[in-house]
């Protein structure tokens, strides 16, 4: 189990972990989850390709919390309406809390 595809996946895993670390905004971590979906897929066909069913099954497990926040942060039209509700209001947003750290500072 050191192959290409499980290289891809490692190095898939790391971007997407990176993407919702970044806190860059809804749609960015929307997409770090469909990254992550991605590498599970990849991490399952590697895992029942090798016999490693612990990857595998865990991974599956982690396809279906992926898919919801994929869910929760692309596609459900709530969620969608409130943050594009929220885009217009968050560079004025933005400024207030620079100037209230400022004050502290």
């Amino acid at each position: 189990m050191n192959g290409p595809l499980e290289w891809i996946a490692a190095i898939g895993t790391m971007l997407a972990a990176g993407l919702i670390a970044a806190d860059r905004g809804r749609r960015f971590t929307g997409w770090g989850f469909v990254l992550f979906c991605a590498v599970s897929v990849t991490w399952i066909v590697s895992g029942l390709t090798s016999d490693a069913m612990p990857i595998a099954a865990m991974n599956t497990v982690l396809l279906a919390i992926n898919a919801w926040g994929v869910w929760q942060y692309l596609l459900s039209p709530k969620n969608r309406r409130v943050m594009e509700k929220m885009e217009a209001v968050q560079p004025e947003i933005e400024a207030e809390v620079e100037q209230e750290l400022a004050r502290e500072a």
